[in-house]
């Protein structure tokens, strides 16, 4: 039998009420110690309360801000040997009519940000040999759709840095992984319709999917994982 990776603490930035909260759980479950970031930290108390979590404020897109923020987590109990970028931003709207800082903010969210948190956990994961590095991606970083520029743009920036990442890393040791959210999240504001059951992704069922890609052993990594409701057309 091939035995599981094993890890003991895990970091996720961009913390909310969905798979952030599904993965904070399920970390927790698992016998991680878990830390959890997000710019607004307001609506994260009940969820440190449920998983024990540390919630730390930060701003992802702000180089100084996110070394603070692996320092903090780094000094109340070592670095974390899994690091979860969940935070993204889009602005709709035609291509003639975006706003040029509107735009750019949100690609530094989506993309620049997850470089940040990707550097500081790689040195402190490729010195021990040991770590995984888990992006969330969605749909529009392989298809752009119309009036969603700047989505796909932090979205491909994503992937790209997903994929060079998993070729410099795991040679290194550290499991670089990307997933492709293909469809909508259920949630509170997005019920799944009584007639077209289970066609939005369960966050507590993406979590799975995560937690299965960290279970990897290193002879069969994936880089790049897809999930789709079955009613997704693809």
């Amino acid at each position: 039998m091939v035995d599981k990776p094993h890890f003991k603490s895990a970091l996720i930035v961009g913390a909310g009420p969905g798979l952030s909260a599904s993965l904070a759980r399920l970390f927790a479950t698992n016998g991680l110690k878990v830390a959890i970031a997000a710019r607004q930290t307001d609506k994260l108390a009940a969820l440190a309360k449920e998983t024990g979590a540390a919630v730390h404020r930060c701003n992802a897109a702000d180089a100084a801000d996110v070394a603070a923020l692996f320092e903090a987590v780094e000094a109340a109990g070592g670095p974390p040997d899994v690091v979860v970028y969940n935070a993204s931003s889009r602005v709709r709207g035609s291509i003639v009519d975006l706003a040029p800082d509107e735009v750019k903010r949100a690609v530094e969210i989506s993309a620049f940000g997850a470089f940040l948190v990707s550097q500081q956990a790689a040195r402190r994961m490729v010195p021990k040999g040991h770590g995984a590095i888990l992006l969330s991606g969605a749909t529009a970083g392989v298809k752009g759709f119309a009036l969603s520029a700047t989505f796909a743009m932090g979205k491909f920036a994503l992937r790209g840095l997903a994929q060079s990442m998993a070729r410099e890393l795991a040679p290194k040791g550290v499991h670089v992984a990307h997933f492709v959210i293909d469809g909508g999240i259920r949630s509170a504001a997005r019920p799944v319709p009584a007639d077209a059951p289970d066609s939005y992704l369960d966050p507590d069922a993406i979590a799975e999917v995560y937690w299965s890609t960290l279970m990897q052993h290193r002879s069969a990594w994936s880089w790049e994982v897809e999930v789709r409701p079955w009613v997704e057309k693809f």
